[in-house]
């Protein structure tokens, strides 16, 4: 099994960015980009990427994910920018930002990492970037002026108020996802908002 954990956003987030993507769609065809567009039921953002996995460690994960989760309280964010890993000058993957101010989402995947690396999952080395992956290239080309058009758009916030586990089949067309297991975050009174910056 190919798992990763994340957040799934939310439907007006999907709407938002889909409709944005439809734009980068024909500036991408008019600069000659060969992009693999990621599904939009598949938007989310990535907490932790496990990799292969044997069947029977999903029992360990979810308990390690629970424990490590418990405290959090639902939160809400927002999804905002775009750009390209491993830079928009050289990009490979195309992403819209996750507003992750109050650092909720860097906590629960910090979290993540250290409950998992006893069960053998390695430790993200890499500093922690949210985004939501919305295409990816088939070869590295420049795509500034792709992302540009979106660098300081805003799409929609997300209530996020679970963990999910995610298995990833990849296909022809690109992967599908399958929810395997959600973790419910702590419901409060008020759910507790990503500060963002002053606008």
């Amino acid at each position: 099994m190919r798992l990763f954990i994340g957040i799934q956003i939310s439907m007006a987030a999907v709407d938002a960015i889909t409709e944005a993507v439809v734009g980068m769609r024909g500036g991408a065809d008019a600069a000659g980009l060969n992009v693999r567009w990621v599904p939009p039921a598949s938007y989310h953002v990535t907490l932790k990427f496990l990799g292969e996995a044997r069947p029977e460690t999903v029992a360990a994960i979810r308990d390690a994910v629970a424990a490590a989760v418990d405290d959090e309280a639902a939160f809400r964010f927002a999804t905002r920018g775009a750009g390209a890993f491993p830079s928009p000058e050289r990009a490979r993957v195309l992403w819209i930002g996750a507003d992750d101010a109050g650092g909720r989402m860097a906590r629960i995947a910090a979290a993540c990492d250290e409950a998992l690396a006893p069960l053998g999952f390695e430790p993200e080395r890499r500093a922690f970037h949210p985004h939501v992956t919305i295409g990816r290239l088939r070869q590295v080309a420049n795509a500034e002026a792709l992302v540009l058009r979106c660098t300081e758009q805003e799409f929609s916030e997300t209530r996020a108020s679970a963990v999910t586990l995610f298995e990833s089949t990849i296909k022809s067309n690109g992967s599908e996802y399958a929810v395997r297991a959600q973790w419910p975050l702590r419901q409060t009174g008020s759910v507790e908002r990503t500060p963002g910056p002053n606008r």
